[in-house]
């Protein structure tokens, strides 16, 4: 864990709800919340909880890929749509984090954090 960066560290912080987010999923490990500056609707970051620098260091990286795919699976579900773009970069954010979110062809308003939020919360309960 790369603790130096934890500190100043956005993800971090919005874990320690240091940071408000509309959080849509969370386990011992890992958060995944909505982008405050969504692709789409329903835009979500899947983080470890841990300051990882890179979605590689991440030690259970076997586990968060689950993670993304539950919550990619509950978009679908919520956004009535098969197509699901996931995208890992890192560089704009130094915390490790996987964008999951549906294609720009989704009908709503990606900017309706709570509703959107609330539909995938909902998807969630029917595919645990």
């Amino acid at each position: 864990m790369d603790t130096a960066m934890g500190n100043d560290c956005i993800f971090c912080k919005i874990v320690l709800r240091e940071i408000p987010a509309h959080i849509v999923y969370e386990d011992a490990d890992f958060l995944a919340f909505l982008d405050i500056h969504p692709q789409s609707p329903g835009h979500m970051q899947v983080i470890p909880k841990k300051h990882f620098r890179w979605v590689w260091n991440v030690p259970n990286v076997g586990e968060y890929f689950e993670v993304v795919k539950k919550v990619a699976l509950a978009e679908q579900k919520a956004f009535k749509t098969d197509f699901i773009l996931s995208k890992i970069v890192g560089d704009e954010i130094p915390h490790a984090h996987i964008w999951v979110f549906p294609n720009d062809k989704v009908v709503g308003d990606k900017n309706d954090f709570a509703g959107n939020a609330a539909k995938i919360r909902s998807a969630l309960a029917m595919i645990q």
